[in-house]
């Protein structure tokens, strides 16, 4: 539901000159409505909106009056005063555009005389000179021929007159434009002007070029035709000139062709004229007429520049008639020449604007041809040329091919165009043979099918396809493009362009299979293809990548066929998993089936205002259900369900409020921020449909009161609406309460958002009246005062949003609601906003900077402000006038002196702080930050428009102390952050032993300071730490006096961090730079010196600016620049639209100054020579992007430039580089990275990438650090621009990946280059010397290189190919550098087609040497395996081949690779090379299906692979290793070739295999026993072998059909089955945590009882021992969380068993092991411990509910039973959301008997944390009453609440304050709400103990829990008496831990209340 603002137009009045006034009245009559008197009347209105309605009525009259009607004297003048009126009026006003309908409605008679006065006043209108009237003309006359037949009459009259007059308009705006250079306002405004006067032309010719042509063809009028070749002349120089916008030069080139047009005497001339004029005007200028060679001299004196022969171009296509008979001769060259033009003009013109100019232009192209071939005259040369198989529209392909991807979103359009115009030519061409059997269509499906689905392109084509070839044949051809493009569209990229494919194609479909003979069953069949793969992949998907289809997909499926929700739930509901679920990710058929209601109720395909409608889709429990699903979006769906509809005056029922209720309590902490976002969203909609049916409602209910017939019934169905209305009520006074409840002490920041968001949108449709006749509630009505409280208290939360939230709420409310009346409250709080202002936390000022906002909207607030500065004892006389200024005034300017009163006593109070910090900024910074009082300066000022103010002087004098203030406080601030070294104050080291590396820093840095601070290292020190102090260095010793001045103001000793210190400094700088950029942006600067219309003067505005530069080019600390720079902006955007052309002309003059200094590197330069350049590129940045978007970039172009060449490498006379040439090399290239980064800019950067990627990897060779640090940021940064971000973590996927053809049509000079530097490279990487040579930038190509990659459309003609670099590449796989061989084999991978991917493997290794070889270069031969490794990875991974054409080239490959087996046996000496030659023999093995082959080439391989694990190392104990390179590798590699056979021979069918071949497998591999194998892996003594095994065989059992198998053929456990012994050993036996880890997480999976006997080493280890031992084991594996996890998965799957196993026995036996265990759950589920762990602890609980938490039997002790349950709830409040929703899976193991007497809808599977903890509360309450221990366990419970928290820490912070951490911002957990928990505990034990009516036997531990509860109310009742006044903002922590324990405490008063008890707990409070 989107809310349209209403437009505002601007109507305008007439206004007549006193003299036509006054001679109007003098024929004035006395009849009422006539003509004369109404026109009168109409001039003489105040209104121009009664003028407009005048104006129709005259227009009525005129229509009336009769031809033949006698003419007289009056209607004349009328005539004459409409025709001034309608000149003098704007041509946009509505009052012109009603006065020329008004002339429209003249009689014929009149119309000649109306079209003389309208010649007579254009001609008087075009005498005026003045520039602003010209304009002014010029829109009149535009306006005249725009639907004005008079006045397009009157341009026939004088047409020759208005051309000259835009003549002369033109050659003015042409010298005016030369003189406003770096104006960019005036120059954009000439450039409409100009643009316009351009476009009149054009428009008035084409109207009179009958005429004109005419003339031109008998006698041509010397006036006429220097007019017309003047005006030609003007376009033409425009053309050419360079200095215009595009749109004006494009504009121009149109009206030369015009112009051309209407003069030349024969069309038949016209064609062969434009191409000699194009193609041949330097050597045709002879046969040329004269009139053209004068008027486009420009063009016939030499070739015009790239651009204007494309505007040209562009004219030419749009303005020549291609269809007519006058282009039979030369047309048909000229089009095809163009094309050739164009295609080459689009690798010469690089920028975003004329690249997408080109684009438009081919379309005009594709264009322009439909019309030639539409045409009777149409020739078979031309067709033959345009055939889809010529070369000219396979040239066209190739540019769609290349362009497609553009990053253009108006260029990717424009291809679009450009493919649906091909295919219509190519129809057009081939008419009367159909496209099906076409082969230029069939070519171009295979084509396009062939493509990858990560091109967006393909989409863009295939849709285009459909059109022509139908969805039946794409299907026939690919079936599963519904499946592949549904399982691409998690891609939000793609997402657009997948769907429109795919409704395109299902629209096709439906119509095909519906229009068929065979349509009868047609539904089924389309269901099949289009709907069930939808629900599939939205059942098993993850939602993330779900969103897009759901969006996308849905809506546009059920609009194709609305009936199709009927089977979407028909499907979903009968699936097993309606009320299941299955991963986490996974939304399930619960979560489908709400998607699907959703959407379709959104569309208004079903409504719920039937009661009747709910039940026959769905039961209202599956929608509680998945109201409180575990899945984020299943929850946010239903919820959807509930609120949207496609009305939204459509009644919100009962049920659908009750569901809300529902949902609300279980949903408002949500922790993901989208899903706070858009459960905000949904609930507005519900709101606004409340507001908008209310209005409806009260309407009828205003109708029922009005009838008051006594016989007046209500019908049946329809409830009553007044009914109706109090439900509304009630339901939002609900949720009102609900919602501030949701606002106590320590709720979290989710609650917190979604709580006041809430509130938000119902606070403002309270007040939003507009339109509404009734409302339902007002906010104020539930807003008690502890809910008051409870909203100003969320101004203290740590989180900005809420504090906005909160202050935007309460700005909605009465104040008086607040107390904010109370003048003593008011004071409170204005003491407390003050107090934060200087607080050492950063947040707080944000703090007081809310609270300044909203007390100064009060009356009392000076009253408030005077108490306040008499208790700081101000002095002064700044608060001289609170007495006169409190009076009764008006609110805005109450407001007004509140702020202006706040901002001169906090810039008082400032300055006098920046005094003192310029004597001690350590005091400073201990006890009065200064950045606290800047920030609530601005947020002051914030509250006012400084544009509107009333008290000019007084705020002038407020600004001007302002700048000054900035200025000072930089000056004490700022040398802290130009320091050399400014991180050197970061250390929190305060300790006596870090001092003096401290002092050293701080003598390097040596910024001005007046105290001995930077002079000598101050330590807050204690007694004890005196004596030590006299050992440091005399240099060193700290102040004797810091102990004393170092106290806060209250006279508390504080510590004092450098880090205190630097926080101080740059947080000041940035506040600084914040308030100055406020005040560039929000206040008006004064238009002359001394004028009044202004707050701030052109000089400060220059200091500003000059303070910006200062800090941007020399600060070091990049919190203060960055800030800068955000202020910088500002001024800079003001500069540009301000009118002081000084103002505007310098940002030009800065730009030129800072490249100037660059570029000198002088040694008196002060700019900051840092690694980064530090502030310099964003000062340039922001110089550059403060240029207007329109005009022509003349500041990118300029830096651009100068940049590109400085990053150059230059190399003296010496053959280095020296300081002189390094720094301004190292400036440019860090500032080319920000300007590349830059988002502004746009594509405007795009022409410059090429160069600064060359930059950059020259850059990289240079010997100096410092450029080749800055040339590996700037390649970053253009990988990152040219490729994209990074959208997926395969850095080898294709999604930033682009093809030659493209990378190299956008960039073509780096073809070459790249070539050239890549042959360079090659070089070095061959040498016979066999001396190690590295080129630097190796890696760098490499890089880009492997990014590229060949596209099936990709000819093989292109001279951009990558064919090239294949060779290079190849070459240099010889590295000596391991990670550049690497390097090069996955850059060969993309250069390779797919067809070509085992041939060129082959080839690769036919080039390895034989065994005899006598110079064997391992490096070489290792480069060599790389590449063709992975190659064949990429082509296995491949999903675009088939098997049948891989059988030959298998054959191949697997022959060449045993010509070369040595390599992978023991005669190779290389290890390296030994391991990658075994992982080609792996991925070989892996692909080979030897179970169902009689192919003796490939059973002879599978031989030698067993032949070489047999020989090896591995198998033969007596091999002893040294550490050699590539050891660990060999050993990885054996090692799964190793399992690898072992798996695959296991699976072996002997039935698939004949009887001979099974005897010759038998009898090579009779050694290979797999069972033998296994133990002999896990006993290696290389921990990579043992560890790799371990991982095989864990993988093998936990692989999905684990089970499938086990049940089959047993493959796996007959593998397992003769290792469990060796496992056990290991267990005991192995060091190494990771390979133990593993031991024991395959134990886990094992069969506990048939581990049993535990005999290792001939002693047996029973059941209790083998406990006992891994508990033992769990304390030393702390270091380890892997390990860790898998001893408490492993322990507690012994103890489920063991339990299990003595059910009938006692575990007496086992009893202090089982409490071990218990406490080794509790210590895996704190906080502390890292998230598997705790994640482990939730399955360890989840698996024992069944035997030990939720089992009839009590097994375990009472109090370790509620222990492992408070583990339970302890993880449903854990801050890890997976933990979170891992515990919540304890609900689903719930036993029968427990939730089969539950009456509650919800069903115990899968719910969200929230509801599962009241769940589990409650079962834990039903299990103590089952087990029969409700008195002790009510005694534990209770204990929970009371030990929930330490009050003795509360004592301690009455004392420490909150100077513990400098950003310690609260708790670490911000997800558990500990009130929440209290309360829910509460509830259920109360309803236990009503419940269950136990009377206690002996009360001695309900005593006891008493007096423990008293003693601590009272001591919590005393630190809240100790608290100062508004702690809840001065002491926030500690006032939220004392609130959170008074609620657990009244709480445990309440429970011990219902046995009599706990009255005492009550009175403390």
């Amino acid at each position: 539901m989107v809310l349209k603002k209403k437009k505002n137009v601007e109507v305008g009045r007439i206004i007549l000159d006193d003299q036509k006034l006054a001679s109007f009245r003098s024929i004035a009559t006395g009849e009422e409505n006539s003509l004369v008197n109404l026109l009168l009347e109409c001039v003489e209105l105040k209104d121009g909106i009664e003028q407009l309605h005048l104006l129709k009525k005259i227009g009525s009259l005129l229509r009336k009056l009769d031809t033949n009607s006698v003419h007289n004297s009056q209607t004349g003048s009328c005539m004459e005063i409409l025709v001034a009126i309608y000149w003098g009026l704007e041509s946009k006003s509505p009052l012109k555009r009603a006065t020329a309908s008004t002339l429209r409605c003249v009689p014929e008679n009149l119309e000649e005389e109306v079209v003389g006065y309208l010649v007579s006043c254009l001609r008087k209108e075009m005498l005026k000179v003045e520039k602003s009237h010209v304009r002014k003309t010029i829109d009149s006359i535009a306006a005249c021929m725009e639907n004005f037949s008079l006045g397009e009459k009157c341009m026939q009259v004088i047409y020759l007159e208005v051309l000259q007059f835009l003549q002369t308009a033109l050659l003015d705006f042409k010298l005016q434009n030369k003189s406003l250079g770096g104006q960019h306002i005036l120059q954009n405004k000439l450039m409409y002007d100009l643009l316009l006067a351009l476009k009149t032309s054009m428009v008035l010719v084409q109207k009179v070029q009958g005429k004109i042509h005419g003339i031109f063809c008998k006698n041509p009028e010397p006036a006429l035709c220097e007019c017309m070749c003047g005006l030609l002349a003007s376009f033409t120089d425009i053309i050419i000139d360079g200095n215009f916008l595009q749109t004006v030069q494009s504009s121009a080139g149109m009206a030369v062709l015009l112009f051309i047009k209407t003069i030349v005497e024969r069309d038949e001339l016209l064609p062969k004229l434009v191409h000699d004029l194009l193609y041949n005007s330097t050597k045709r200028v002879h046969d040329a007429p004269g009139w053209l060679v004068r008027s486009c001299g420009g063009l016939y004196r030499a070739a015009p520049p790239d651009d204007a022969f494309l505007f040209l171009i562009q004219g030419t296509l749009t303005m020549l008639n291609w269809g007519s008979e006058s282009m039979k001769d030369g047309g048909d060259q000229l089009l095809l020449d163009i094309l050739t033009s164009l295609l080459l003009l689009n690798t010469c013109l690089q920028e975003s604007s004329m690249a997408l100019s080109v684009s438009r232009t081919l379309c005009f192209w594709t264009t322009s041809a439909l019309d030639a071939l539409h045409s009777d005259s149409c020739s078979q040369h031309l067709k033959h040329s345009l055939n889809g198989n010529s070369e000219s529209i396979q040239k066209l392909l190739g540019y769609v091919w290349t362009h497609w991807e553009h990053p253009l979103d108006a260029l990717r359009h424009q291809t679009k165009a450009i493919l649906k115009n091909i295919l219509k030519i190519h129809q057009k061409t081939i008419e009367g043979s159909t496209e099906e059997t076409d082969l230029f269509f069939l070519n171009l499906t295979q084509s396009l099918l062939d493509l990858e689905w990560h091109i967006k392109g393909k989409y863009i084509s295939l849709s285009c396809l459909v059109e022509y070839l139908g969805t039946d044949y794409i299907l026939t051809v690919d079936d599963s493009i519904p499946k592949q493009v549904l399982g691409i569209m998690h891609e939000p990229s793609l997402a657009t362009y997948a769907t429109d494919l795919l409704e395109k194609m299902f629209i096709g479909h439906k119509n095909q299979l519906n229009s068929s003979p065979q349509s009868g069953n047609w539904i089924e069949q389309w269901h099949k293809t289009w709907v069930l793969p939808f629900l599939m992949a939205l059942c098993d998907e993850k939602s993330s990548q779900t969103t897009t289809i759901i969006d996308h997909y849905l809506p546009k499926l059920l609009k194709c066929n609305p009936d199709s929700l009927t089977y979407m739930i028909e499907e979903l509901r009968s699936s097993d998993k309606a009320g299941k679920n299955g991963a986490l990710s996974c939304r399930g058929a619960l979560g489908a089936l709400m998607t699907c209601l959703r959407t379709a109720r959104a569309q208004g395909l079903w409504s719920t205002e039937d009661k009747s409608t709910w039940d026959q889709l769905i039961p209202v429990s599956l929608i509680k259900q998945a109201l409180v699903h575990k899945h984020e979006q299943v929850r946010l769906d239903a919820l959807g369900l509930i609120c949207e509809t496609n009305r939204t005056t459509e009644v919100v029922s009962q049920r659908e409020m009750d569901l809300v209720k529902f949902f609300l309590p279980y949903n408002l902490n949500s922790q993901f921020p989208a899903m706070r976002q858009k459960i905000v969203w949904v609930m507005r909609k519900l709101f606004y449909r409340i507001r908008d049916s209310s209005q409806i409602l009260y309407k009828q209910t205003q109708a029922i009161n009005r009838q008051k017939i006594s016989g007046y019934e209500k019908e049946a169905n329809n409830q009553d609406p007044e009914t109706q209305l109090q439900q509304y009520k009630d339901f939002l006074m609900w949720v009102c309460e609900r919602l501030f409840q949701a606002l106590f002490p320590g709720a979290s920041y989710p609650s917190n958002f979604i709580v006041l968001s809430l509130l938000g949108i119902i606070a403002e449709l309270s007040d939003d009246a507009e339109g509404q006749t009734y409302r339902v509630i007002h906010i104020s009505d539930a807003l008690q005062p502890a809910y008051a409280d409870a909203l100003l208290g969320c101004l203290n939360s740590t989180f900005e949003e809420v504090k906005l939230l909160a202050y935007d709420l309460m700005r909605k409310l009465p104040a008086t609601l607040f107390g904010l009346q109370d003048s003593e409250k008011l004071r409170t709080l204005l003491q407390a906003a003050l107090d934060l202002s200087t607080s050492t936390k950063p947040y707080d000022c944000v703090t007081a900077s809310y609270l300044f906002a909203l007390l100064v909207q009060q009356r009392g607030f000076l009253l408030a402000l005077r108490a306040c500065s008499s208790k700081q004892q101000m002095t002064g006389d700044q608060f001289d006038g609170l007495s006169k200024a409190d009076g009764k005034q008006p609110d805005k300017e109450t407001v007004e002196t509140n702020i202006l009163e706040v901002v001169k006593y906090l810039v008082n109070c400032l300055s006098d702080e920046i005094r003192q910090a310029a004597k001690s900024l350590v005091h400073a910074a201990a006890s009065n930050p200064l950045y606290g009082r800047v920030h609530c300066i601005i947020g002051t000022l914030q509250q006012l428009s400084l544009k509107s103010v009333t008290k000019i002087a007084e705020w002038r004098q407020i600004v001007e102390g302002l700048i000054s203030m900035a200025f000072h406080l930089s000056t004490v601030v700022s040398p802290i952050c130009q320091s050399s070294s400014p991180e050197g104050l970061i250390p929190m080291d305060a300790d006596l032993e870090t001092a003096e590396n401290l002092h050293k820093i701080i003598s390097e840095i040596k910024p001005r300071d007046t105290n001995d601070y930077f002079a000598q290292v101050k330590v807050m020190k204690n007694d004890e730490d005196k004596e030590t102090s006299r050992n440091l260095p005399g240099d060193c010793n700290p102040a004797e006096d810091l102990s004393m001045t170092m106290t806060d103001a209250e006279g508390r000793s504080c510590q004092v961090t450098a880090q205190m210190v630097l926080v101080c400094c740059w947080r000041s700088m940035k506040e600084i730079s914040l308030l100055l950029g406020f005040l560039c942006q929000n206040v008006p600067v004064q238009s002359v010196p001394d004028s009044k219309d202004g707050l701030i003067a052109f000089h400060q505005v220059w200091a500003i600016g000059e303070y910006f530069k200062y800090q941007l080019l020399q600060s070091r600390h990049r919190g203060a620049f960055e800030l800068a720079y955000v202020g910088f902006i500002k001024l800079t955007e003001m500069f540009t639209r301000c009118n002081n052309n000084d103002l505007q002309k310098l940002t030009l003059q800065w730009l030129e100054e800072v490249l100037q200094e660059i570029k000198s590197s002088a040694p008196s330069s002060k700019l900051c020579a840092t690694r980064r350049s530090a502030g310099i590129p964003f000062y340039i940045q922001a110089l550059v992007s403060s240029e207007p978007k329109c005009s022509t970039t003349g500041f990118l172009k300029l830096t651009m430039n100068e940049l590109i060449a400085l990053s150059m490498p230059a190399v003296s006379l010496a053959g280095s580089q020296d300081e002189h040439t390094t720094i301004p090399q190292v400036h440019a290239l860090n500032i080319l990275r920000a300007l590349f980064r830059d988002t502004k800019l746009g594509e405007n950067v795009i022409p410059y990438v090429a160069d600064g990627l060359q930059a950059a990897i020259l850059g990289f060779m240079s010997p100096v650090w410092a450029v080749r640090n800055s040339s590996t940021l700037l390649f970053s940064a253009l990988i990152t621009r040219i490729f994209g971000v990074k959208r997926g973590k395969d850095e080898r996927s294709k999604k930033n990946r682009m093809t030659g053809r493209e990378f190299f049509s956008r960039f073509p000079t780096l073809h070459p280059f790249l070539l050239k530097q890549l042959e360079m490279v090659a070089n070095t990487m061959e040498s016979d010397s066999g001396v190690l040579k590295l080129h630097p930038s190796l890696f760098l190509l490499l890089l880009v290189l492997g990014r590229l990659y060949p596209s099936p459309m990709d000819g093989t003609s292109s001279s951009l190919s990558l064919a090239p670099f294949v060779p290079l590449i190849i070459r240099c796989g010889h590295s000596p550098v391991y990670r550049s061989r690497e390097m090069a084999a996955l850059a060969l991978v993309p250069f390779v087609a797919i067809d070509r991917i085992l041939s060129t493997a082959q080839s690769l290794m036919e080039t390895l040497p034989a065994p005899t070889h006598l110079c064997i270069r391992q490096n070489q031969i290792h480069g060599t395996l790389l590449q063709a490794l992975h190659l064949l990875r990429s082509c296995y991974d491949s999903k675009q081949r088939t098997n049948s054409c891989l059988h030959q080239e298998l054959h191949d490959i697997i022959g060449c690779t045993r010509a070369k087996i040595w390599l992978a046996t023991r005669q190779n000496p290389c290890f390296l090379t030994r391991a990658t030659f075994l992982d080609i023999i792996f991925i070989l093995c892996h692909h080979l299906d030897v179970s169902n082959t009689v192919d003796p080439q490939i059973l002879d391989f599978w031989q030698i692979a067993h032949h070489i694990i047999l020989e090896s190392e591995l198998l033969k104990d007596s091999q002893k290793f040294l550490p050699a390179p590539g050891l660990i590798q060999w050993q990885k590699s054996i090692t799964n070739l190793t399992l690898s056979v072992v798996a695959k021979s296991v699976s072996l069918r002997p039935k698939s295999l004949s009887r001979d071949a099974i005897c010759k497998l038998a009898s090579e591999s009779a050694e290979v026993q797999p069972r033998l194998l296994l133990p002999h892996l896990l006993h290696s003594e290389f921990l990579e072998v043992r560890l790799l095994t371990l991982e095989t065989v864990l993988f093998w059992l936990e692989e999905k059909d684990f089970l499938q198998a086990r049940e089959t053929d047993g493959n796996v456990l007959f593998l397992l089955s003769g290792i469990e012994d060796t496992l056990k050993k290991l267990a005991v036996q192995e060091k190494h945590p990771a390979c133990l880890a593993k031991v024991l997480k395959i134990l886990c999976h094992l069969d506990m009882e048939g581990l049993f006997p535990w005999i290792v080493n001939v002693s047996v280890m029973s059941e209790a021992k083998l406990l006992r031992w891994i508990l033992s084991l769990a304390d030393t594996t702390k270091n380890s969380v892997e390990l860790q996890s898998a001893t408490l998965n492993l322990a507690s799957k012994l103890v489920t068993h063991l339990v299990q196993k003595k059910q009938e026995k006692s575990l007496d036996s086992i009893s202090e092991e089982l409490k071990q265990w218990v406490r080794l759950v509790v210590q895996s589920c704190e906080v502390e411990q890292q998230t598997e762990i705790r994640l482990t602890a939730a399955k360890v609980l989840i698996d024992a509910v069944p035997s030990l938490l939720a089992n009839k039997q009590l097994y375990l002790d009472l109090l370790d039973t509620l222990t492992l349950w408070r583990c339970i709830f302890t993880l449903l409040q854990d801050e890890e959301q997976a933990v979170r929703d891992k515990t919540t899976d304890v609900i689903q193991m719930i036993p029968p008997f427990l939730t089969a007497c539950k009456e509650n809808d919800i069903l115990y599977s899968v719910v969200n944390p929230s509801l599962a903890l009241d769940l589990g509360l409650g079962l834990l309450c039903e299990l103590l009453q089952i087990w029969g221990q409700v008195l002790p366990g009510i005694v534990a419970l209770i204990e929970w609440m009371l030990e929930e928290d330490d009050v003795e820490e509360d004592t301690v912070n009455e004392t420490l304050g909150e100077y513990d951490f400098l950003f310690d911002k609260s708790e670490v957990n911000l997800w558990a709400e500990k009130i929440t928990f209290a309360n829910l505990l509460q509830k259920h034990l109360s309803r236990l103990i009503s419940h269950s009516r136990v009377v206690p036997d002996d009360e001695s531990h309900y005593c006891l829990l008493s007096a423990k509860a008293s003693d601590q109310a009272q001591r919590v009742a005393r630190l809240f008496e100790g608290l100062p006044p508004a702690a809840e903002f001065s002491r926030t922590a500690d006032y939220t831990r004392l609130s959170i324990q008074k609620v657990r405490l009244l709480n445990t008063a309440q429970l011990l209340r219902l046995f009599g008890l706990g009255a005492i707990i009550v009175g403390h409070f």
